[in-house]
């Protein structure tokens, strides 16, 4: 992100206002942008070069070109590290990812070895992504990762294949529930599944915690920009941790509720429908476009519920924080995606 790249003066965090739900909703949705993904490496760098012009001087106010090198450079490299976040798992490419996956899980019929062959894929790219978007302060070993991996896709498969089961032999329930319970089931699978992948490939931040920063005021902003001094980490904190670790994994339900549950329920009522039932190849177009249609509005929504940049009082954290606070008495942590 922004906040990476060199230079004393900081951009403004947003066109929007991220104290409230919609300016990060309308901010996610600039991130999200799959549009961002078509951006060259030329592009990128000229984007990174007006970035660092403002953050250093050179450029002295907010521009319409200014703004899209933001969204560019936002969108495109992780805020720890600053360089790229890779390609697939770049959060403007979550949609586009997670769109085959996600037809493939909701395919009606999908017998044991089908259910377990698509959550591994999901799982796999659930790793990929929590693993790209992180905090870095706290990074996984491989061995972590390995077995943090293996754990998800056990969970996810055990709750599949349950669930698959049972629901054939529930004898109160009308065969038209069994056939709607019998489409939420991978829903259940993910989101379970889901919540312990992001705390177990996030594990390592819990145990050892994350980077948190006092919040500067106005007048040390305007300092930290004429002496080029960075603000320095308080310490890890594994209080913080647990809050941006929970956070991440509650956006991921959010995300996965409607992406997971409306696409199936709609498309079991189109499927009774004459249209559907004279065209059967189109059942896999239609859901596609449902499942898109979705994941395009559900992705902002969700991932504005939580700053990514989470302020908090520092006496909300570990004694040893309590005194260590920037204005108002707030300490601040990148929470991750």
């Amino acid at each position: 992100m922004s906040a990476s790249l060199p230079g004393n003066r900081d951009l403004p965090a947003s066109q929007y206002d991220l104290s409230t739900y919609w300016g990060r909703v309308r901010e996610s949705a600039k991130i999200s942008d799959p549009r961002n993904l078509f951006v060259s490496k030329a592009g990128l760098e000229h984007a990174k070069e007006l970035v660092t012009a403002y953050k250093t001087g050179q450029i002295k106010e907010m521009s319409p070109e200014l703004w899209k090198a933001k969204k560019i450079v936002d969108s495109t490299l992780h805020p720890d590290t600053g360089e790229p976040v890779f390609l697939p798992f770049r959060m403007s490419c979550f949609v586009l990812s997670n769109l085959i996956v996600t037809a493939g899980m909701l395919t009606p019929g999908l017998g044991n070895k089908g259910t377990v062959a698509w959550q591994i894929i999901n799982q796999s790219v659930n790793v990929g992504f929590n693993s790209a978007n992180a905090n870095k302060s706290s990074p996984l070993s491989t061995k972590t990762i390995i077995e943090s991996y293996l754990l998800a896709v056990s969970a996810s498969c055990s709750v599949a294949v349950g669930l698959n089961s049972i629901v054939p032999r529930l004898k109160r329930v009308s065969p038209n529930t069994k056939l709607i319970l019998g489409r939420l089931v991978p829903f259940a699978a993910v989101a379970s599944a889901g919540v312990l992948n992001v705390f177990l490939m996030r594990g390592e931040e819990i145990r050892r915690g994350i980077d948190v920063f006092p919040v500067q005021s106005e007048a040390e902003k305007a300092e930290r920009e004429k002496t080029g001094k960075e603000v320095a980490s308080l310490g890890k904190s594994r209080k913080a941790a647990i809050m941006a670790v929970g956070e991440t994994a509650i956006s991921r339900v959010l995300n996965a509720t409607p992406i997971m549950v409306i696409p199936p329920l709609i498309l079991v009522r189109l499927q009774k429908t004459e249209w559907l039932k004279q065209r059967p190849r189109m059942v896999l177009p239609v859901n596609l476009g449902l499942i898109l249609t979705t994941s395009i509005f559900a992705l902002p929504l969700a991932l504005g519920v939580f700053p990514q940049r989470q302020a908090v009082s520092a006496r909300s954290l570990e004694p040893e924080f309590w005194d260590k606070g920037g204005e108002g008495g707030l300490v601040e942590f990148n929470r991750g995606i």
